[in-house]
């Protein structure tokens, strides 16, 4: 077989870059061989492959949270347990209406360039360590896939959160309705000023806390429903987005009480610091002590503020975020030169 027919063949299935089968040669001397297919191996990779599980993950994050920005805010507000009397809302498409109207169409995207920022990288680093560490562990764990996503996905969920974590309180804090801040980049400096650096990752173990049982659900269960859905594991539009947005929903469902937790943490709402008897220049600390505000204050009812918003955010970002980086990955993985798919099966 020549390369022309090597590069006829790869090129007319467009399956996934690490899924591909490469086809190759056995030449001996000037005879022709067998082709063969050969599947590469979980540990050989390439520079072109890793540029493209950063560039599709960058990709996913920044569609993802910037276009769902709006829902996201509307979220905050609904998740704060001593809300401005103008910042009362009856459910999610009330405070859509009202803000609105009060605030304007935009302010839903207030602190967006913080959002963008963050996002890229924080997923790049997701989705890549992600998709690594289901190669380095394929096999090591007795369960099946379901064991080896879970792990995986707590893997990326470090990575991610340690990013993400300082951008999630500046994008918190200037959500909240008659925020002080002029910009992010007020808020950042401010935060800083008065708080100190630890006021950007106050909130990490309870984030990294609340995201970890939230992507052991997520991953398992897109991962799934994705090989029921699309069996042949093609680019299929409506796959992904189902099966993204179903895991989303479900995942953001079960782990509302630690987002809730989260949200406090990260706005330090000061009329519920003082209903607490704390010191005005005091601050809320840890998971639990957040947890235990937030029952005192509206009872289990209270670890459920917002969780209606929460699923809305949730379902169509997660199915955007995995339609957008299956996309990408796709079509770069299109781009691969016929000396790196042998390089990948030598």
């Amino acid at each position: 077989m020549t390369h022309q027919g090597i590069i006829e063949l790869s090129t007319s299935v467009h399956p996934t870059y690490e899924d591909r089968k490469i086809i190759t040669t056995q030449a001996h001397n000037s005879s022709i061989g067998t082709p063969i297919l050969k599947e590469p191996s979980p540990m050989k990779t390439t520079d072109n492959q890793t540029h493209i599980y950063l560039l599709a993950g960058a990709g996913a994050g920044i569609a993802e949270h910037v276009l769902m920005l709006p829902v996201d805010s509307i979220k905050t507000r609904l998740q704060s347990l001593r809300p401005h009397p103008n910042a009362t809302y009856r459910g999610v498409f009330h405070a859509f209406s009202k803000i609105i109207k009060t605030e304007g169409f935009f302010r839903g995207w207030r602190g967006w360039p913080a959002v963008a920022l963050g996002a890229g990288p924080a997923h790049a680093f997701y989705f890549t360590s992600y998709e690594y560490t289901k190669k380095i562990l394929d096999g090591q764990f007795f369960g099946g896939d379901p064991v080896l996503h879970a792990v995986s996905g707590a893997v990326a969920t470090f990575f991610h959160d340690g990013t993400m974590n300082p951008v999630e309180v500046i994008k918190q804090r200037v959500q909240v309705y008659n925020s002080p801040y002029r910009s992010v980049f007020h808020c950042a400096q401010t935060v800083f000023k008065n708080e100190g650096i630890s006021a950007f990752y106050r909130s990490f173990p309870t984030c990294f806390t609340m995201n970890l049982p939230f992507q052991v659900i997520h991953f398992p269960t897109y991962e799934l429903l994705r090989k029921t859905l699309n069996p042949q594991d093609e680019f299929k539009v409506a796959a992904h987005l189902i099966a993204g947005g179903s895991a989303g929903a479900l995942a953001a469902a079960c782990t509302s009480p630690l987002d809730v937790a989260k949200t406090l943490l990260n706005t330090q709402e000061q009329c519920v610091i003082m209903e607490c008897k704390n010191e005005p220049n005091r601050h809320l600390r840890g998971m639990i002590n957040a947890l235990r505000t937030i029952y005192s204050m509206h009872g289990i009812r209270g670890y459920f503020r917002g969780v209606q918003a929460r699923i809305l955010f949730q379902m169509p970002s997660t199915g955007l975020s995995w339609l957008v980086y299956e996309f990408c990955k796709h079509q770069l993985s299109l781009q691969i030169t016929e000396e790196e798919m042998i390089e990948l099966t030598s």
